[in-house]
């Protein structure tokens, strides 16, 4: 039994493909995010950003929160920020799917849609406009160490736990890089040995929580020595295995996972053995408006 909605972020599953992997000695494991209570990854972040500010006085009940988002980090505080009774404002480009627009304001939060051209840069721009005007507090994922830090107290532990130590590789999409930073920093405590592969898609692929930044957007927790190689995939290979762990797998699933299994799988089929977890990061249904599994 839990006390709090909040007991249940974490401790997500790790389910063995039975479909992709055709060498024995090779095993893929995928971490279901899509489990936590907000529905993705994003769940680990959102709370220990919120609730460590909390704590540490940079915010209290009266403080007005902004951030801008592609949607699982909006949902994801959302959901916290209603939680800890806190008024959020959600920035998003106006193409973000419905699902995702929806869910944030089922939570409470005020969401502002931005132009679809300037993308999730012109929502990070209005944003921070915002802030310098009227001194409102930015979460700011983008540069926030409590965001890398929840995956380093809880994501790479999970991993280093279910896989009983045995982890070789370890696959991440690299969106705010959040997920891959905290992962790769306690990992490598672990086992230098272990090998940290980020995901991003090609020039000319548009995949909703996958990113490639300009240099002048590039998340200041980014740090590239913790990455030890970089995967690309287009939006059509993306798109393809989404619909694929779907049908196959039974695993409903939003494209930057299915980026994230395609780079997985790709880097399986190099490897005489191993053990890879690949981050399956949210669910499908807040995709469903889009044409992703038309």
């Amino acid at each position: 039994m839990s006390n709090s909605i909040l007991d249940l972020i974490g401790n997500t599953p790790l389910v063995e493909t039975k479909t992709l992997i055709k060498n024995p000695r090779v095993r893929l494991f995928l971490k279901l995010e899509g489990q936590n209570p907000g529905g993705s990854v994003k769940d680990r972040a959102a709370y220990n950003m919120i609730k460590s500010a909390l704590e540490r006085g940079d915010i209290n009940r009266e403080t007005k929160l902004i951030e801008a988002t592609s949607g699982n980090t909006g949902i994801a505080l959302a959901m916290i920020a209603g939680i800890f009774k806190l008024e959020i404002e959600l920035v998003m480009p106006e193409n973000s799917t419905i699902e995702r627009v929806q869910t944030m304001r089922a939570y409470g939060a005020t969401v502002t849609l931005t132009s679809a051209e300037g993308g999730i840069e012109g929502a990070r721009d209005y944003a921070e406009e915002k802030v310098e005007k009227e001194g409102i507090y930015m979460i700011n994922q983008f540069s926030n160490n409590d965001n890398w830090k929840a995956h380093y107290n809880t994501t790479g532990p999970e991993i280093w736990r279910d896989t009983d130590q045995k982890v070789t590789h370890f696959v991440s999409s690299m969106g705010t890089t959040g997920t891959i930073m905290g992962t790769s920093t306690f990992l490598k405590e672990q086992n230098p040995a272990i090998k940290i592969i980020g995901v991003q898609p090609t020039d000319d692929s548009r995949i909703p929580g996958i990113r490639k930044w300009p240099k002048a957007y590039l998340p200041k927790i980014f740090d590239p020595a913790k990455v030890d190689r970089v995967l690309e995939v287009s939006e059509a290979e993306a798109s393809k295995m989404t619909r694929y762990l779907a049908k196959e797998e039974g695993l409903f699933a939003g494209m930057s996972s299915g980026g994230a299994t395609a780079a997985a799988v790709r880097l399986c089929e190099e490897l005489e053995e191993g053990v890879v977890v690949s981050i399956v990061c949210d669910r499908g249904d807040r995709y469903l408006s889009s044409d992703l599994f038309i």
